[in-house]
This record gives C-alpha cells, sequence and structure tokens, in this order.
C-alpha cells in the first residue's frame, strides 16, 4: 500500500483503531471457583471485583506488548512506558498510546470484554512499516474517526438516499426509525460503515492491521468525496 497522501496523514491522529474480544469471567486467571461467584450485573462493585480478577491476564498481556514493541522499534526508556491500573492498561510511546482494557459484558455479566485501542499516532508513516505489522496484525477490526464537527444522521441518510434515486449506486444506507445512527455500505469496501452524528466508524469483518484498515478508510474517504453532496464529502475532511 501506498503511504498516505499528505491531507490523509493531518488526519491520523484523529483515528482510533480498535479491535475487541472477551470470554467467560470463571476463565480469568484471578477467578477461583471455591471463593468466587460469577456477576449477576454490571455495578461499581462487580466491575471493581472484575479489576481484581483480570490483573493477572492484563498485566502479563501488557508486560509482554511493552517488551515487544520496545525491542522492535528500539525505544529508550524516555520514550516508553506502561501503567497497569487494572481493568485498564495504557503503554504510551514517542509515536502512540495503546490502551487494553476488560470490562462486563452489559448483556451478559458472566462474560467480560476486552477492547485494544490505538491512539494518537503522531508518525503516520509508521503505520506502513514491517515493523508495525508485525506487532499489530490482526488486532483491530475498526477504525473510528471522531468529527470536529458533528453532522445530522439524517442529513447523511437523504445525501444517500438521493443518489441510489438518481442511480448512482456506489453508496447504500440501512437506518432505525428513530435515525440515532445509519449504516452505509460502499461498493468496493468489504466493511460497514456506522455514522451516530459525531463519529464514524468503519467496521471490518475480521481483523487487520492497521495499514489495512487505513485503506478501507481512505476509500471510503474517496467515495463521499465523488459524490460532491457536501453532507458526504466533508464528513472525513
Amino acid at each position: 500500500m501506498a503511504k498516505p497522501a499528505d491531507d490523509l496523514s493531518s488526519l491520523i491522529r484523529h483515528l482510533r483503531f480498535a479491535g475487541r474480544g472477551g470470554g467467560l469471567v470463571k476463565l480469568l486467571s484471578g477467578f477461583k471457583k471455591s471463593h468466587h461467584t460469577v456477576p449477576d450485573a454490571v455495578s461499581a462493585a462487580t466491575t471493581a471485583f472484575l479489576g481484581k480478577l483480570c490483573t493477572e491476564d492484563l498485566s502479563k498481556e501488557a508486560e509482554d506488548l511493552f517488551q515487544r514493541v520496545r525491542t522492535v522499534f528500539g525505544y529508550k526508556r524516555k520514550e516508553i512506558s506502561l501503567e497497569i491500573v487494572s481493568p485498564l492498561a495504557v503503554l504510551v510511546t514517542k509515536d502512540f498510546t495503546f490502551e487494553l482494557s476488560y470490562s462486563l459484558n452489559e448483556d451478559d455479566p458472566a462474560s467480560y470484554l476486552v477492547v485494544r485501542a490505538l491512539r494518537e499516532v503522531r508518525n503516520g508513516d509508521l503505520l506502513q512499516t514491517p515493523e508495525f505489522e508485525s506487532v499489530f496484525a490482526g488486532t483491530f477490526s475498526e477504525i473510528v474517526f471522531a468529527l470536529t464537527k458533528g453532522a445530522p444522521v439524517e442529513a447523511v441518510i437523504d445525501a444517500v438516499e438521493g443518489l441510489e434515486d438518481k442511480g448512482e449506486g456506489e453508496l447504500s444506507v440501512t437506518y432505525p426509525s428513530d435515525c440515532r445512527d445509519c449504516l452505509l455500505v460502499v461498493e468496493g469496501v468489504a466493511a460497514e460503515v456506522k455514522f451516530d452524528g459525531s463519529e464514524l466508524a468503519i467496521l471490518f469483518p475480521r481483523n487487520g492491521s492497521p495499514s489495512e484498515l487505513l485503506e478501507a478508510f481512505e476509500a471510503v474517504r474517496e467515495a463521499f468525496r465523488l459524490t460532491k453532496n457536501k453532507a458526504l464529502s466533508g464528513l472525513l475532511g
């Protein structure tokens, strides 16, 4: 993949890459069947309980990542740091920030969710390197762009439906009756685009590397630009 264009590079700092996982609370390293019971609700107490249970798993993954990133990128002590306050670990380098967080599943408190997020990338070219690929390949399944200024979801829906009326079918849209958000499909892009008025998220069917997600982001951005519709072309700069 070619390096991002200059105008895309200016947006990279505002992108967040995320990957999601999870499992059963009773399978966490800190869970002792003889002493603990599985949460049946999400509350301050059960969230604190999860923080204790996941400490070992969280710390091991975070420390492993710290060592791998430090070695692969050759960072010095002053260029990289790791802070762990379970259920959150934050790795900060001179080029990017990575967060690893655990939370209880609101729909099923007997299970937990894990989010791995890359943000504040200060060197866009780094995303294209073999080193970055080796560390983060297969980690992320969505890329999120926070809009500087929000936009009405209805305006985006109307813009896409206007294109469909004209037979310009590169974009299609679905949405709930209250229009709280919408899902757009861009022809040729193997991902859905979710827009809620303040954030635009590109959701992928499988995990990939930042460079793969960035390529799809640029394809979506180009498709919006080609419509020449201000409601769409202005969303991603």
